[in-house]
């Protein structure tokens, strides 16, 4: 390998991190601009304007895609800062923040790519004229060339074909323990069986569910006197990021005790925290979340599954349930539903909402739901297998009353939006997951195919591809850490979760994309594992509150901290 190629920044005497900062910092100028183009779009007269915003959802989602670029080039300039000043900075790593920076700020003065068919243009905000002033310095212009010149990318994927893109270190001596700890264990116990579990749409096994269990999983970020860890969100997204690594079908068995863990832990009173959070730390409760009803998706306002509170003959009072939820992972299984529901039928729209704490029978193969007054049926999907997903109708199942969220009518949409930061960042963090697989499915490939003499790696086509795949999945993670980092010290953070799950859910598809055409014709094929990590990577973009969602969320809190 020519090591010369890889030290342009120190032939041009440019220290690339102090570098990176201080475009990192002009970038922010620039997404200033945008964020004053859309309030003068959606908010005109001082509060957004609901079909205004509707109207322009173009430019309000351009202006989302900006602030997450943005985002990731303030973090990756933080990611190779600490690296520096902790003397672990190596070339791989300084050529990492090259191709992110020269990529993003390509895509920022020219279109940031929302998905296959939408760009984000300056020209969609009326920024042209800004791009000169905040993105057109000579420093971008050196590590723009740098970026593009074919030797330092040639040069750049060798090494990273060398090292095979390892798990980062986080200088955290707990962090890196339980990083090798699930690594190995997904090496061993999930990667190799994945493939079969996918073509067989297998449930995951009990016996790896409760080996999880006993390794602490589903309580990572419980206190300790419910049965959790206390860790905190980083070290839950070291850990999905592991396992959904190997499979995303197990590195998802977390979400809904994670979602679960939180609503009970943040809003539960004693007795339910007492009752629900000992079992799901230990995950001899397995939870589902039954947000989701088939008209609706998204628009959780107008949800019709209603709950009528009654007393029975014997004294004691319950909840009544009518309606029906879709798309309810892990369903047949789950011991506990966290069900969203209307209680208060004289308000409308979120007002009326409440979460029960629906025990249910574990239900099997031949009996799916063996509950009275519920019902349901499998929803066959592409990927995503290893839970499967259902929908489920209710005709007066029964929930005890004092199984009442909080023991608080009404305040369901606030409790869920709380809980939903976390879904987010352990969301994106199994998103970091499956682009790795991807990454590393293609990586190997290229360096052992050969083709008219040699190895696909040397191929231009080829090393660029995985040249951006590796620096992307980079740039997701660090948002991604960043998020979680934000949660554990207390701060609100749903503008950085969904920044970290727009970005990483797209890094995750278009890893797995680029990963199949690498493979050829051969990617097409079932017997490959990237046909399985292709068909997984394409809901990422969807659940958990789809990207145009993600956009609208963090486009609305942009606008309103500037009201």
């Amino acid at each position: 390998m020519n090591r010369e190629t890889l030290n342009f920044c120190d032939q041009l005497n440019i220290n690339v991190v102090e570098v990176a900062h201080g475009i990192a910092q002009d970038a922010s100028k620039y997404l200033e601009y945008a964020i004053d183009s859309v309030v003068a779009r959606v908010a005109p007269d001082g509060f957004i304007n609901s079909q205004l915003l509707e109207t322009n959802q173009h430019a309000v989602h351009s202006l989302a895609w900006i602030a997450t670029y943005v985002e990731v080039l303030l973090r990756t300039s933080d990611w190779a800062d600490c690296l520096d000043r902790e003397n672990r900075l190596g070339d791989l790593d300084q050529s990492m923040l090259v191709v992110i920076f020269g990529e993003y700020l390509q895509q920022l003065k020219n279109g940031i790519p929302m998905n296959q068919v939408e760009t984000a243009r300056p020209v969609d905000l009326g920024l042209e004229s800004r791009v000169a002033e905040c993105l057109s310095s000579n420093d971008i212009a050196q590590l723009e060339n740098i970026s593009a010149n074919p030797d330092f990318r040639l040069a750049a994927v060798q090494q990273l074909s060398e090292r095979e893109f390892e798990s980062p270190i986080m200088g955290d001596e707990t962090l890196d323990l339980v990083r090798e700890q699930f690594r190995r264990f997904a090496d061993e116990k999930i990667t190799p069986h994945a493939q079969t579990w996918h073509d067989k749409n297998d449930l995951v096994p009990l016996d790896l569910i409760q080996e999880l269990g006993e390794m602490g999983v589903f309580g990572l970020t419980l206190p300790e006197e419910w049965g959790g860890s206390s860790l905190g969100k980083l070290t839950m997204c070291v850990v999905s990021e592991e396992l959904s690594r190997g499979y995303i079908g197990v590195g998802s068995l977390g979400t809904r005790s994670e979602i679960a863990g939180e609503l009970i832990a943040s809003s539960g009173t004693h007795d339910q925290k007492n009752q629900f959070l000992p079992g799901i730390a230990s995950g001899e409760i397995l939870p589902t979340v039954a947000f989701t009803e088939p008209d609706f998706g998204s628009d959780l306002a107008h949800l019709k599954t209603r709950a009528e509170l009654v007393t029975r003959s014997s004294g004691d009072s319950v909840w009544r349930i009518f309606g029906a939820k879709t798309w309810i992972t892990h369903a047949v299984r789950a011991d506990l539903m966290t069900l969203l529901v209307r209680t208060e039928p004289e308000e409308r729209g979120y007002k009326g909402l409440s979460i029960l704490l629906a025990e249910k029978l574990r239900g099997n193969e031949k009996h799916l739901f063996p509950s009275e007054g519920m019902s349901g049926s499998e929803i066959e999907v592409l990927g995503y297998r290893g839970m499967r997903e259902y929908e489920i109708g209710f005709n007066g199942f029964e929930v005890p009353a004092g199984n009442l969220l909080g023991d608080a009518p009404g305040q369901g949409f606030k409790q869920m939006a709380q809980a939903m930061e976390s879904g987010r960042i352990q969301t994106a963090a199994r998103s970091v997951g499956v682009a790795r697989n991807a990454l590393e499915l293609g990586l190997r490939y290229a360096i052992d195919r050969r083709q008219f003499g040699k190895s696909i790696l040397n191929f231009p086509r080829v090393y660029g591809k995985l040249l951006l795949m590796a620096a992307e999945t980079i740039a997701a993670r660090e948002v991604t850490y960043f998020s979680a980092r934000e949660k554990d010290s207390g701060r609100r953070c749903d503008l950085e979760a969904g920044m970290a799950k727009l970005l990483a859910a797209r890094v995750a598809w278009s890893n797995a994309d680029a990963a199949m055409q690498i493979h050829g014709g051969n990617g097409f094929a079932l017997e490959y594992s990237i046909s399985r990590v292709l068909c997984d990577a394409r809901v990422l973009s969807i659940f958990e509150g789809a990207s145009e969602i993600q956009a609208t969320v963090i486009a609305r809190n942009l606008v309103n901290s500037r009201l």
